[in-house]
């Protein structure tokens, strides 16, 4: 209670010292912030909206070194994400999840829901690997490989060749409706839904078996989490590459907001050449620009023009930049024309920019502390990763101790336990399995020790175990560990399981 009013003592002081000083102190020792008004474009009620009208953005194509690499990471993500369900692997496909009969199968390999914990380690090895090639070069992930750039590529290809590049597109949306708006809308949408509902189709087939899948495509006979998966996934390609596209990347996606965190000064990422390119202005190709003093920027403001995002490149980066490299390649292509040295924008670091280094001391400085620990962490982990793949046993087993009766006094006054082990066969052959168990002088198995287990299937042994009763006298009230064996016999491996448990005599 004093404490109590103690706490209260100290903040009335607190509070009475506060306001004597509002009160009583002299203007001019107070320090005060100033605020100024500033001019605002408020409309005529005298209040701005809270919200502000989102701009489409219209990329415009180009063609280069860069573009034809994300063109190569298109085809090559597509490829295995469409092709790979229907790649047949041992009588089955390649790559199926099979929720129903929770059973896993990645080529050679088939999990099981305990082995849950390999793709925990993925993650943490796509973490690294994100933290890693972030802190070397940026953002490689956005621009070349990620989701969403690839789906918006494709759905911009579709655009292209439907209502035409950049110009033909805002002159579309622009005039009126007619029949030939209509017509290459229409197109441009039955061609988004149509490459949606394929993607969304695939990306089931992952989950059921794609061949059957595609046998119930023309009945409609999909069941209901299947339609619900089909049409939510197409949707949710056909909202994000289609429309939502560079807002995904903007607002969306958490990780334009920690890259800031993972580069530095010395991590090579899309530059603009300040020293280089300003004053700009345009200027007759065959004008010097020196004379006119100004860079070699032309402020044609192609690079505005191809960016995804809508970006300024020549602001400086910014965390709505993706890494595509696309203004790397329309700038080159009009530095080429107007007859410089390309490279007014180029993959460089903060540092050499400001200091002018060449590639080799970019890349020399690249290898840096972050850079190498992110290196170190990402090889012990897969090769960790890798090695306990290769040395998995094929099997695994688990062993139930009976919680209803933990022990019982059977003929002769010997003492038994009751267990159920569980087996789960993790290769595509029939396996046969012998148990042993150990731990106790005297300890025998009193039911069958074989069990066969058909392919990726999961089989219950029943075990009792007794021991004697001169050996049961010493270790009454007693819990003694004691390790069950199970060898694969149909292994020519011969591989073992081992797993504790433990033996119980009452009083």
């Amino acid at each position: 209670m004093w404490g109590l009013w103690l706490v209260r003592s100290k903040s009335l002081v607190l509070a009475i010292r506060f306001i004597f000083c509002i009160c009583f102190t002299e203007p001019a020792l107070t320090k005060v912030i100033p605020i100024k008004p500033i001019a605002s474009d408020a409309d005529d009620l005298g209040f701005l909206s809270a919200y502000e009208k989102q701009e489409r953005i219209y990329p415009r194509s180009v063609r280069g070194l860069f573009s034809n690499w994300r063109w190569v990471m298109v085809w090559v993500t597509q490829v295995v994400f469409y092709g790979l369900p229907w790649l047949p692997w041992n009588g089955r496909q390649a790559v199926l999840f099979d929720l129903s009969e929770r059973r896993f199968f990645v080529f050679n390999l088939v999990l099981h829901p305990q082995d849950l914990i390999y793709l925990a380690a993925l993650l943490v090895i796509a973490a690294l690997a994100l933290f890693f090639f972030t802190a070397v070069a940026g953002r490689l992930w956005c621009g070349y490989a990620c989701p969403q750039t690839v789906y918006t590529e494709m759905f911009l290809w579709i655009e292209k060749h439907t209502e035409g590049d950049r110009s033909a597109r805002m002159r579309l949306d622009s005039a009126p409706w007619s029949v030939e708006k209509f017509g290459r809308k229409g197109a441009k949408q039955l061609a988004w839904v149509s490459l949606a509902l394929v993607t969304g189709f695939s990306f089931v087939g992952y989950f059921t078996p794609i061949q059957s899948l595609a046998g119930q495509v023309m009945e409609l006979a999909f069941s209901p989490w299947e339609w619900f998966w089909v049409l939510f996934y197409a949707f949710a390609t056909y909202g994000n590459a289609g429309y939502m596209r560079e807002q995904v990347c903007k607002y969306m996606c958490p990780y334009a907001r920690i890259q800031s965190a993972l580069i530095d000064m010395d991590s090579l990422v899309i530059a603009y050449d300040t020293g280089r390119g300003e004053a700009r202005g345009s200027r007759p190709r065959s004008a010097d620009p020196k004379a006119l003093g100004l860079g070699d920027c032309v402020d044609c403001t192609l690079c505005v023009q191809v960016c995804p995002t809508g970006i300024d490149i020549r602001n400086g980066l910014q965390n709505e930049c993706i890494a595509c490299a696309a203004c790397i390649d329309v700038c080159d292509d009009v530095m080429g024309k107007m007859g410089y040295d390309k490279g007014l924008i180029r993959y460089s670091s903060g540092s050499g920019i400001e200091q002018g280094l060449n590639n080799r001391q970019m890349v020399a400085r690249v290898w840096r502390p972050r850079v190498l620990i992110y290196g170190a962490l990402l090889l012990v982990t897969s090769a960790v990763f890798v090695t306990s793949l290769s040395m998995r046993r094929g099997f695994s087993v688990d062993v139930i101790k009976d919680r209803g009766t933990q022990a019982r006094v059977v003929e002769q006054g010997n003492i038994e336990n009751v267990y159920r082990l569980q087996i789960m066969n993790g290769t595509e052959n029939t396996q046969d399995y012998a148990l042993s168990v150990s731990g106790l002088p005297g300890l025998a198995i009193a039911t069958p020790t074989r069990l066969s287990v058909a392919a990726t299937g999961i089989g219950v042994l029943p075990v009792r175990l007794t021991l004697p009763a001169d050996v049961s006298a010493d270790l009454q009230g007693r819990s003694t560990p004691i390790v069950f064996e199970v060898k694969a016999l149909s292994d020519s491996n011969e591989r073992v399981a081992r797993e504790k448990s433990t033996f119980f005599v009452p009083r």
